[in-house]
């Protein structure tokens, strides 16, 4: 006689990036323990893969996760995470007023959105004829070892050129993929600094996850508001403050 094998609840939620529902699961021990192994290695490409196979297997294969928006990936992950160890998270977070002291802070992960900026726009102007039509990076977009925070020339170049999915020319279209890296960052490299700026600002201001917190210092009793920002925020202890 075999073992039972339980069955799973199945929620349902909509990816930030497009109006679509995607039904997910919680995350069973063998996909925990896969998450505990990469986090105890702390080796970013292992993590990487981890949370990539955990988010498929939860959404049933349904999705492309490479392809994912690097927001909708963390999205998901936060949302099969809260169905599977519960909706409160507890982080230890440095408090900002004096740098040292740390507090216990509790995150309602069901409250946690994808913001978006405003002033963000993926469809760039160069001029009267050049238009450039953006993507936003994914998870494969650059190495995992490398610290998207302090980006050399070259590798910030290489992720621009990755980023571009289109470019106009009047009438004309040109398909970044049909491209080598090389030509689109020629392309690049021959915009002026006002039209580089412009680029920039689609990686500032794109979507990110992210959510406002207040943090009482134990021992000072200063409160200060805080931004927590992308996925690692929610699982370790940051300390970098709104005000």
């Amino acid at each position: 006689m075999s073992l039972p094998i339980l069955e799973t609840a199945k929620y349902e939620l909509t990816l930030p990036s497009q109006d679509t529902k995607v039904s997910y699961r919680p995350f069973l021990v063998k996909e925990e323990k896969l998450l505990l192994m990469a986090l105890e290695s702390q080796e970013s490409k292992q993590i990487t893969n981890a949370l990539k196979s955990i988010v498929d297997a939860c959404t049933f294969g349904s999705l492309n996760v490479s392809a994912l928006p690097t927001f909708d990936l963390e999205y998901i992950f936060l949302q099969i995470r809260a169905k599977s160890v519960g909706e409160i998270a507890k982080l230890k977070i440095k408090c900002p007023d004096d740098n040292e002291t740390y507090a216990n802070v509790e995150v309602d992960l069901a409250t946690v959105e994808v913001q978006v900026d405003d002033a963000h726009t993926n469809e760039l102007e160069i001029n009267d004829k050049i238009k450039i039509i953006m993507k936003y990076p994914t998870i494969d977009s650059f190495d995992a070892d490398i610290d998207a925070a302090n980006l050399k020339t070259g590798q910030m170049f290489d992720m621009i050129a990755s980023s571009i999915y289109q470019i106009y020319d009047g009438e004309t279209v040109h398909n970044a993929k049909d491209y080598k890296k090389e030509e689109l960052n020629a392309f690049i490299e021959s915009l002026s600094s006002a039209h580089f700026e412009k680029i920039q600002k689609f990686f500032q201001t794109m979507p990110k996850l992210q959510q406002e917190i207040e943090v009482e210092n134990p021992k000072t009793k200063v409160k200060s508001k805080m931004m927590l920002q992308g996925l690692s925020d929610f699982f370790v202890s940051p300390s970098h403050t709104t005000t």
